[in-house]
């Protein structure tokens, strides 16, 4: 029987004992499918060929390790690693390049940014921001796992509500509901931990 006429699992089961040739099938049945979902969101074709590559990589590096576990389950699985990836690129484009730095009066480093946004802010006003924004960051980091992604890719990462739905694999519906019910859950914890929004 020809590799092609193979199960996904079967093929799995074949490349970790060593054939590469039922890897090579594999990714001809869905090569397709996956560099699509990753060009849709990241809207690039080079950094779709780069992710693409990155999730093959991680996926060989994973069979070889004997780590798959998903019982049949491949496309979602690759799918999942392809997402990861999509994210870690957001969040490193996120943190390059750094705001200007300077010191202020007291010696500490301050981005320039948020020191033209806090011209006026009096010492008091920037420590109450500050704890706003920590008592935020930890009620987010409670929220169940689907939403809390939601929250940090529509508010941290700045993806519109079709790349998170694309990225997550859900409807765009979904993920609207997803952030909606976020925002429920956000404002009834700050209501039961007693944090006001200044």
């Amino acid at each position: 029987m020809s590799v092609q006429m193979l199960e996904d699992n079967e093929l799995l089961k074949l490349y970790i004992n060593g054939n590469e040739e039922s890897l090579v099938a594999l990714l001809q049945r869905h090569k397709r499918k996956l560099f699509s979902s990753i060009l849709v969101v990241v809207k690039d074709k080079s950094l779709a060929e780069d992710i693409f590559q990155d999730t093959f990589i991680k996926v060989i590096q994973t069979l070889k390790r004997g780590q798959y576990n998903e019982e049949g389950k491949f496309l979602p699985w690759v799918l999942r690693i392809a997402r990861n990836l999509i994210i870690d690129h957001y969040r490193r484009l996120k943190k390059m390049p750094p705001a200007p730095v300077y010191r202020n009066e007291e010696g500490e480093e301050m981005d320039i940014f948020s020191c033209i946004a806090a011209e006026d802010e009096d010492f008091e006003q920037k420590q109450q921001k500050n704890s706003l924004k920590r008592h935020i960051k930890d009620l987010v980091g409670s929220l169940p796992n689907d939403q809390r992604e939601v929250v940090m890719m529509r508010m941290y990462y700045d993806m519109s509500f079709k790349e998170i739905a694309d990225v997550t694999n859900v409807s765009i519906n979904t993920s609207l509901g997803r952030m909606r019910y976020a925002l429920i859950n956000l404002k009834r914890m700050m209501e039961e931990k007693n944090v006001a929004v200044f």
